[in-house]
């Protein structure tokens, strides 16, 4: 089932979002329809406070940029780059930083270079609940920032400096009111 996104101003994005264990209810329901909200918006990350649930859950599926020329020399990897993080944990954050042009399913129209940290060590559990250590790096790494911010209470424009901030506010207000348009469900604030 295709859910609705919550819009920029909705306050379940900015919560910090708790833990679930095995025994969530309808857990593979609930994963199944964020892939599936996920796909038919595009997108290829969705975190749980994006459809109104303050909890340690995203989905991750890189698998379109596996067409991407950008990321032929990974292509293989992209390819099967699929997963389910729950009650995820960054443990350490390395290598230079870099730029890349970011968006939001729930921030549409908004996108912005945004400064991050090329790998990453991350704790989580899959959706069979078993744990797991792994390391990431490139365009993987990124989207699990993205997506890991999300249950933080983080967006991605909380890193933009304060003029590029200023630059989008009447773009985030606008979505904030309702005024703009998707070809996806979205739920805006009240």
């Amino acid at each position: 089932m295709i859910l609705p996104i919550r819009a920029f101003g909705d306050s379940v994005l900015r919560k910090h979002t708790h833990e679930i264990d095995k025994d969530y209810p309808e857990l593979q329901t609930l994963i199944d329809n964020m892939f599936e909200t996920m796909h038919g918006a595009n997108g290829i990350g969705l975190a749980a406070p994006q459809i109104g649930l303050d909890i340690r859950l995203f989905v991750i599926d890189v698998t379109p940029l596996a067409e991407d020329e950008d990321y032929e020399d990974i292509a293989d990897d992209l390819k099967v780059f699929k997963k389910v993080f729950i009650n995820a944990k960054i443990l350490e954050e390395s290598g230079e930083e870099w730029k890349f042009n970011e968006g939001c399913l729930s921030i549409p129209d908004v996108r912005e270079d945004v400064k991050r940290k090329a790998n990453i060590k991350i704790e989580y559990y899959d959706e069979n609940f078993v744990k797991h250590v792994d390391d990431f790096s490139d365009i993987r790494a990124r989207v699990i920032q993205h997506e890991y911010d999300h249950i933080e209470g983080i967006l991605f424009t909380d890193h933009l400096s304060n003029l590029k901030k200023k630059i989008v506010k009447g773009k985030l207000q606008k979505i904030a009111n309702g005024d703009v348009h998707v070809n996806y469900k979205m739920r805006f604030p009240k």
